[in-house]
């Protein structure tokens, strides 16, 4: 089963928390949330299909509901 862990941006100059813009593959790979990236693509179906986990950003794996329902609002 392949693990991801959501990657925090650059803190906004405002001071205001950062976002999750990427994921960060077990399979040492970083894949940013673009809708025209295959890999990007494989990661939301795996989640979906429940057979991925996913970690936040400080690692700490996510339910497969949780998971499933951040998935489903990335664009």
């Amino acid at each position: 089963m392949d693990t991801y862990k959501l990657q925090l941006g650059p803190v906004a100059a405002d001071g205001s928390p950062s976002k999750p813009i990427a994921v960060a593959s077990s399979r040492g790979c970083s894949i940013p949330f673009a809708p025209d990236n295959t890999d990007y693509a494989e990661f939301k179906q795996q989640i979906l299909a429940g057979k991925a986990e996913l970690q936040d950003a400080d690692g700490m794996p996510m339910s497969a509901e949780q998971a499933q329902d951040y998935v489903k609002g990335l664009p």
